[in-house]
């Protein structure tokens, strides 16, 4: 292995795609935030119940560039 490989690692990506979950139906959808930020809470209306309702991060899909 030459030296070079080390080091040429791939830097990180400032920001993530997340999976969102409404609390009440369990309807989801992806949302993109930063890395370093908290996780997302945010209320939006849901499709299944018609009312607006609170979707709470459930899990990392992918990085974005």
């Amino acid at each position: 292995m030459f030296l070079t490989n080390v080091l040429l690692k791939k830097a990180k990506s400032k920001s993530i795609m997340v999976q969102m979950e409404s609390v009440i139906s369990g309807h989801t959808f992806n949302k993109i935030r930063e890395r370093l930020a908290d996780k997302l809470e945010l209320i939006r209306f849901d499709p299944r119940i018609q009312q607006e309702c609170l979707y709470k991060e459930k899990k990392k899909v992918r990085s974005v560039h």
